[in-house]
């Protein structure tokens, strides 16, 4: 498997993989137990690693979200915990979420294994929240070891992939709703959305150049090994429950 198939291979189970315990309801209970308000939680647990800094700085990282949801949503959140324990406790629910919905049956310290080495060698540059995340303390468990670093390796596509959608011209809110139109409520966007017929094109573009961007860091990589991770992680995000 060469570079380009390995980013497109595993890009769904990158994506959809960390996006189960964001989205998971005890998440946001834990959240709650803390003093957060719903997805003030997530603003400022993900971007937490960035440090204490204005909200303007995390959506020019967020990309995607409305700056008036994640700045009203960030700057609520630092009242209730500093920016460094907040990652550092939504991290926690990724580790915790792994214990309740991964399946028992894979190989998860090969995982871990093949993810690090792509993590290690990956390119941060244009990346702050990867960067970030790769501050925070591992896990030692392997299944939360392997999940750990898949969620820096989404992180890193997420950071290519608003880099290409802007470098296309595309207005964030057109390529989420291009993508994902049923995330726009949550991602503060309110209606009448605009219509994107016209920029699945460009999207696809986008995308294109994010694989192609995102395979770099699985140079490191052997091309079987490239297809042992594909096949691994297909494994991890088909066994979820």
């Amino acid at each position: 498997m060469n570079t380009g198939e390995a980013a497109r291979r595993t890009a769904k189970a990158i994506g959809d993989l960390p996006a189960n315990f964001m989205l998971d309801s005890a998440t946001y209970e834990t959240g709650n137990s803390l003093g957060f308000d719903g997805l003030d939680f997530y603003v400022v647990g993900r971007g937490g690693t960035l440090g204490p800094v204005d909200a303007a700085i995390v959506n020019a990282v967020f990309v995607f979200f409305n700056p008036a949801m994640i700045r009203e949503r960030w700057e609520r959140g630092l009242k209730v915990m500093s920016a460094a324990k907040a990652a550092q406790a939504f991290a926690g629910c990724l580790h915790d979420w792994c214990d309740r919905h991964l399946a028992p049956d894979v190989d998860y310290p090969r995982l871990a294994e093949l993810a690090g080495a792509v993590v290690s060698a990956a390119n941060p540059a244009g990346a702050p929240l990867f960067a970030g995340w790769l501050t925070l303390s591992e896990p030692e468990e392997p299944a939360a070891l392997a999940l750990h670093r898949i969620n820096g390796l989404r992180e890193l596509r997420g950071a290519l992939h608003g880099a290409a959608v802007l470098s296309t011209g595309l207005d964030p809110l057109v390529a989420l709703l291009v993508k994902t139109p049923f995330m726009a409520r949550i991602f503060g966007w309110p209606e009448p959305h605009p219509d994107v017929e016209l920029a699945r094109e460009a999207w696809q573009a986008a995308e294109a150049a994010t694989n192609h961007a995102m395979g770099r860091s699985f140079m490191v990589l052997t091309e079987s090994e490239r297809s042992e991770i594909a096949e691994l992680l297909d494994a991890v995000h088909s066994g979820v429950h």
